[in-house]
């Protein structure tokens, strides 16, 4: 029988690989076949969730929870202040391994340039990798916390035009930043980076606007 931590971990992998969406009804009995477990457990996973706000009541429902506009633009002011003093850290502290593995990966990122879904998966390996190079605990912890709520967003910027090939340019400068030890450096490129995601973001909401 699974514990309350297990079926909590199948539940979030599911909603950060987009099993489960934004507005999406997430019903126990369901989630307990799906991932052969019981219901109890279930049920003790999605109240932890709701606790956390990654679900939310809708009548007698539970449901993903949708990130509006104001909450999008705050959660960006936290990830830029966060994610800066991580790069900034680990231009101090990261191993030359550890600078060689987020190099490698900026370059065979490249192979997915044209494919969103897999660039988004790669970028938040990258980011996690500088988290784990500023050799801080508990600035890690809270970035978990920053990016698990990203997973609530209801698509990638990365599908934007023109985005993908951006982004990776500027995952280079930051590596760059780091790997010369700059942490002033290192610390502006990241937040650049989130600076251009947040704007390509309230591009496609406003052409999302438009469209409708």
């Amino acid at each position: 029988m699974a514990y309350e931590s297990d079926a909590y971990s199948l539940i979030l992998a599911a909603i950060e690989v987009g099993t489960y969406r934004p507005g999406d009804r997430l019903v126990e009995a369901e989630l307990a076949d799906r991932f052969g477990v019981s219901r109890t457990p279930v049920r003790e996973a999605l109240q932890r969730l709701e606790t956390q706000q990654m679900v939310v009541r809708d009548g007698r429902s539970l449901i993903v929870a949708t990130l509006d506009h104001n909450q999008l633009a705050e959660l960006y002011v936290v990830r830029a202040e966060l994610e800066g003093l991580a790069a900034r850290l680990a231009a101090r502290h990261a191993t030359p391994e550890e600078v060689r593995v987020l190099a490698q990966m900026v370059s065979e990122d490249q192979k997915a340039i044209n494919d969103p879904q897999a660039l988004a998966r790669a970028n938040k390996r990258f980011h996690h990798q500088i988290h784990l190079a500023s050799h801080n605990r508990y600035l890690v912890q809270q970035l978990d916390l920053v990016h698990r709520s990203m997973a609530l967003m209801a698509r990638t910027s990365l599908a934007a035009e023109g985005r993908s090939e951006t982004a990776l340019a500027e995952h280079k400068r930051i590596v760059d930043a780091i790997a010369a030890g700059d942490g002033n450096a290192a610390d502006q490129a990241l937040r650049q980076h989130i600076s251009m995601a947040w704007e390509t973001r309230l591009k496609l909401e406003a052409q999302a606007d438009r469209d409708a």
